[in-house]
C-alpha cells in the first residue's frame, strides 16, 4: 500500500509588495511636506530671532548669514521691567485659571452627568449656548461689575470667573466623558458607603484624567495667549503678562526691534511646548489605562 505525500506547507504570502511600500512611502513624503509647510512660520521666526534687524525681512532665506545672540539679551532686558516678570505674571494667572477649571468644571460637569435635579435639561441647554457668546458681548457687563468691585488692575478678573465654571466647553467635554463611565461604578461606590462626594473624588475623577488632562493644557494654551481680556483689565505695568510685554516692543511711532520682538517671542513659546509635551504623555497614559480591569 503506498503513501500519500504529504503537502508541503504553505509559505505565508508577502504582506509587503512593491507598490504597497511605494503607496507608503509617497503618503509618508506628503506628510513630511505637509508639516513643513505648517512649521515653516515657527522656524522662520526662530531664524529671525538671530539676525541682525536690517537682515530680518531682506533675507528670507532660514539660515542667517550672521548670528546675532544678542537679540535674546536685549529683548530680555528691553522692557520696563526684565522678561522674567512677565512670565511670571502670567505663570500666576494660568496657575489660577488651570486649578479654576478643573475643580468647578469637573463638579458642575459631575452634577449635569450624575445627579437628578429640577431643569437639568434646560439648565445643561443654556450652558451649552454660552459657547456660542462671544466675549465682546460679555466684556463690558465684566468690566463694570469688577470695575466696581475694585478688581481692575489685579489678576483676580481673569482668575475668579474660572471658579465658577463658566468655560462651558470643558463642562461639556467632562459631561460627554462621565456619561461614557458605567453607572455600576457609582452604585459599587454607594454599596460601599460613599455619597456624592466620595464619588466624585474617589470614583469619577480617578477615571477622568484624560479628560482633566485635556482641560488643563487648553486652559493653559488659552490663558497664556490670551491678549484681550489682559489688555482690558491689566493697566499696570507690574502686572502685565507675556503677550502684553510682546505688544510694547511696538512703539506708537512704528519703530520696533524685531530682533528682539522675535527672541522674546519664541521665549514665550517655550511653556507652552513643555507644558502640551507633559500634559501630552499623562493624557495618551490615562486613556490608556482608563476603564475597567
Amino acid at each position: 500500500m503506498t503513501e500519500t505525500p504529504t503537502p508541503a506547507p504553505r509559505t505565508r504570502a508577502k504582506q509587503g509588495t512593491p507598490a504597497v511600500g511605494l503607496k507608503r512611502f509617497v503618503f509618508h513624503l506628503v506628510l513630511i511636506a505637509a508639516a513643513m509647510v505648517m512649521i515653516y512660520p515657527l522656524l522662520w521666526m526662530l531664524s529671525a530671532s538671530l539676525k541682525p534687524i536690517d537682515e530680518i525681512f531682506a533675507d528670507p532665506g532660514l539660515i542667517p548669514s550672521s548670528w546675532e545672540w544678542g537679540n535674546y539679551a536685549d529683548g530680555w532686558n528691553a522692557l520696563p521691567h526684565p522678561f522674567e516678570k512677565y512670565i511670571w505674571n502670567s505663570m500666576i494667572i494660568v496657575a489660577g485659571s488651570i486649578l479654576g477649571n478643573l475643580v468647578s468644571c469637573s463638579m458642575a460637569a459631575y452634577a449635569f452627568a450624575r445627579l437628578r435635579f429640577p431643569l437639568r435639561g434646560m439648565l445643561f441647554a443654556i450652558m451649552l449656548g454660552t459657547i456660542m457668546l462671544p466675549i465682546h458681548v460679555v466684556i463690558i457687563p465684566q468690566y463694570i461689575l469688577f470695575n466696581n468691585l475694585g478688581w481692575v488692575d489685579t489678576f483676580w478678573p481673569l482668575i475668579v470667573p474660572k471658579l465658577l465654571a463658566t468655560d462651558a466647553f470643558f463642562v461639556f467635554l467632562m459631561v460627554q466623558f462621565i456619561r461614557g463611565l458605567p453607572k455600576e461604578l457609582d452604585e459599587a461606590a454607594a454599596i460601599d458607603g460613599c455619597g456624592y462626594w466620595g464619588t466624585y473624588l474617589r470614583v469619577i475623577m480617578p477615571l477622568c484624567m484624560p479628560a482633566l488632562a485635556t482641560t488643563a493644557i487648553f486652559t493653559f494654551i488659552w490663558t497664556w495667549n490670551d491678549f484681550y481680556s489682559q489688555l482690558i483689565y491689566l493697566r499696570d505695568v507690574d502686572l502685565q503678562t507675556v503677550p502684553l510685554a510682546l505688544r510694547l516692543f511696538m512703539d506708537s511711532t512704528g519703530t520696533t526691534n524685531w530682533g528682539a520682538l522675535f527672541a522674546m517671542s519664541i521665549v514665550a513659546l517655550g511653556p507652552i511646548f513643555g507644558f502640551f509635551l507633559a500634559g501630552q504623555r499623562y493624557l495618551v497614559r490615562g486613556i490608556a489605562t482608563t476603564g475597567i480591569k
